[in-house]
């Protein structure tokens, strides 16, 4: 009667700890941001508002991968402009894999409000 007390405690011991491994997997490996539109972080782009193109990179870089197990590391991520604060935009991002192979990433906006950008971008 012990040893099966024991298992099933284990068992479910081992089960929650797969799922909560695998929600901390979810939150953590997300590519949708929301970003707040002031005087450091707006810039012009054909006469739009827009995340500026190094808040872009910035944030895609370091969310591309965010565990050993979810996504490439990459580094040196450049925009060539900013993100137009306009629901649909888009604009394509370029990294360096750790081997050193160019990779682009697409980011695209998912709703833009005049106080706040919502953007995510493909792995």
């Amino acid at each position: 009667m012990q040893l099966g007390k024991f298992l099933v405690g284990a068992v479910g011991g081992a089960t929650a700890l797969v799922a909560l491994g695998g929600l901390g997997t979810y939150l953590l490996s997300g590519t949708e941001s929301t970003t707040h539109l002031d005087d450091y972080t707006t810039a012009q782009v054909d006469g739009h508002r827009a995340l500026s193109a190094n808040i872009v990179a910035g944030r895609t870089q370091s969310k591309y991968h965010p565990l050993p197990w979810v996504g490439k590391d990459v580094s040196g991520v450049t925009c060539p402009t900013g993100l137009k604060a306009v629901a649909g935009a888009s604009i394509t991002c370029t990294g360096k894999t750790g081997g050193g192979k160019s990779v682009g990433i697409r980011v695209s906006v998912v709703k833009a409000t005049s106080t706040s950008l919502t953007w995510k971008f493909e792995r």
